[in-house]
């Protein structure tokens, strides 16, 4: 480990994933953010780690967290396209597959991929594995069309965790092999997913986190009579004026 420990560029979830394993092993940590992060995700980083803004999107504060790595020497955990992420995202497949298997289908928020292409390479082929993306920035969707990575919009209201422009060169063969379908959501139905999910089950999701249950609601993904449908609801970070608004 450098020195200067450790480096991560994030629309905040992984953030602060980075920043708190640095700071239970004692690791320096220096995490860059955009503008567009949520209020909770900074917070939670400034607590733990060095926290830099960089820029209004995810792809500002990755270009500040390369130069940063490249003149200091620190250590980089990318947030979607790197080996040791993806594997890390594939355990909270193991433990699905442990508590609620046997599973048809596992519907997955898309952003970078890293998430998605962790689950999909744990199942592979085994369970049906969907993507869910908002259409104001869909990264995988673009990228499937075009048979590779492409830079696609960088919306909706699931931007800090959903839009990095495009997703990672590790992560699409992954998805081209064991990605069954790709489905697009809007705005609506994740803010409507999001109020239900509280309003019904005091599940506490953030937007990004909420696009699996808005596939369900809204129709865009419809299970078949007896399939055993699994959502990742993939994080809180939130405030709590979001539930009501």
């Amino acid at each position: 480990m450098p020195p200067v420990g450790v480096a991560a560029a994030s629309g905040g979830n992984h953030g602060v994933a980075v920043a708190y394993a640095a700071h239970q092993l004692g690791i320096p940590a220096r995490i860059f953010v955009p503008t567009v992060s949520s209020p909770a995700k900074i917070e939670r980083i400034r607590q733990l780690a060095e926290l830099v803004i960089a820029g209004d999107r995810y792809a500002d504060a990755l270009a500040a967290a390369e130069q940063w790595i490249a003149t200091s020497g620190a250590m980089s955990v990318h947030a979607y396209d790197h080996q040791a992420t993806i594997l890390g995202q594939a355990t909270l497949a193991l433990e699905l597959a442990d508590q609620a298997e046997p599973l048809d289908t596992v519907l997955v928020p898309v952003g970078g991929g890293g998430l998605i292409a962790g689950i999909a390479s744990y199942f592979a082929g085994t369970t049906r594995v969907i993507g869910v993306e908002p259409d104001g920035a869909p990264t995988l969707a673009h990228a499937r069309a075009a048979n590779a990575p492409v830079d696609a919009p960088a919306g909706s209201i699931a931007v800090d965790a959903l839009a990095p422009r495009r997703v990672g060169e590790l992560v699409f063969p992954i998805t081209q092999a064991y990605v069954e379908d790709v489905v697009l959501v809007d705005d609506d139905a994740i803010r409507s997913a999001q109020r239900t999910l509280w309003q019904t089950a005091r599940i506490a999701a953030e937007p990004a986190a909420s696009v699996g249950v808005a596939a369900l609601l809204s129709g865009v993904y419809k299970p078949i009579p007896g399939e055993r449908v699994a959502v990742i609801i993939s994080g809180a970070n939130m405030t709590p004026s979001q539930l009501t608004d």
